[in-house]
């Protein structure tokens, strides 16, 4: 059985990728992931404002107690001031395992974007996610500044890099096939959908804002199956599914899209490691039982344009799911 896919230029063994999320801190886990069969792995995002906060801790420290205090910074403060840390995990994994490594970027300035994104691939990365987490709350701003905000950021960073560049978004954009058709002529090599925005919710007890991680469940596999399976045939870039992948089923049905790859993290914060594993015999055992040899095979089928009835992913289908629903 043939389980190859291409992804962002990279050859893959199978089409499923650990997300960006904590298990990536380990070189430990990344090896287990990989030996359980992950074809390639995403490192967590790396966020400008956390490195520079802590550069100014740093800085703040020396100012306080004199140049002098410099000799004095323990080894590991003075060794991980910076994006050192994440770098070294990145050169770590790279000679650790055979599988890509991708670095996940979260910059907050373009000049913060495309230097820690030059790093990155000196570092070894081999390709970039951009997690543009940018929530458009200043009521001034207008839907065309929010989205040339998007395609600036990726054309400074694929200025800066030669590595393969992808762009994580979010499903919030007034017209989102636009949005995804002007970062792919702007020179994106990937798209992945969706970023999981978390929401604050209120604790009535406390009277205080409560941020919580909320693992992604099966039931959001719907809104990215219909983007993937829109924009399929449409675009240059790779596409990759993310959010909703519990069981190989899953991946199927992303594969079905469209979906190049197929990204999962909540599966493997839930169950360990070792669900990889998992996913992918059960992706073998879902290929088998339709006596299909290629994910090539199925890549696609069942895609906007593929169907015999495109009408399943517009405002028609709306329309009959109301008609269809109880009235008693």
């Amino acid at each position: 059985m043939d389980l190859k896919t291409k992804y962002l230029g990279l050859e893959l063994n199978n089409p499923l990728i650990v997300s960006a999320c904590t298990l990536g801190h380990s070189v430990d886990n990344i090896r287990k992931l990989e030996d359980n069969g992950a074809a390639a792995v995403v490192l967590p995002s790396i966020f400008q404002e956390e490195i520079e906060g802590h550069i100014e801790d740093i800085e703040s420290i020396l100012a306080e107690s004199g140049a002098e205090a410099t000799t004095y910074l323990p080894p590991s403060i003075a060794d991980s001031s910076g994006p050192q840390n994440y770098l070294d995990l990145i050169r770590k994994a790279r000679a650790a395992v055979d599988i890509p490594v991708i670095a996940s970027l979260n910059g907050t300035s373009l000049t913060g974007w495309t230097d820690y994104a030059a790093q990155l691939e000196e570092a070894g990365a081999n390709a970039i996610e951009l997690n543009v987490y940018f929530l458009p709350t200043d009521l001034s701003l207008t839907g065309q500044q929010v989205e040339q905000r998007y395609v600036e950021i990726l054309k400074a960073v694929k200025k800066a890099v030669k590595i393969p560049v992808s762009m994580k978004l979010s499903p919030y954009f007034s017209s989102l096939g636009h949005m995804v058709r002007q970062l792919d002529a702007a020179g994106a090599d990937g798209f992945v959908l969706f970023n999981r925005f978390y929401q604050p919710d209120i604790d009535l007890e406390e009277l205080t804002l409560q941020r919580d991680l909320n693992l992604s469940h099966r039931g959001e596999i719907r809104l990215p199956l219909l983007w993937l399976g829109a924009l399929h045939g449409h675009v240059k870039g790779s596409l990759a599914a993310s959010s909703g992948v519990q069981t190989a089923k899953e991946v199927v049905k992303y594969l079905f899209v469209g979906a190049d790859a197929v990204m999962t993290a909540s599966a493997l914060i839930r169950h360990g490691v070792g669900y990889m594993k998992t996913l992918l015999d059960g992706l073998k055992l879902e290929l088998e039982q339709r006596e299909i040899e290629s994910v090539s095979r199925i890549r696609g089928k069942m895609s906007r344009h593929a169907v015999a009835d495109p009408t399943a992913f517009d405002r028609a289908n709306y329309i009959k799911i109301l008609q269809g629903a109880p009235r008693g």
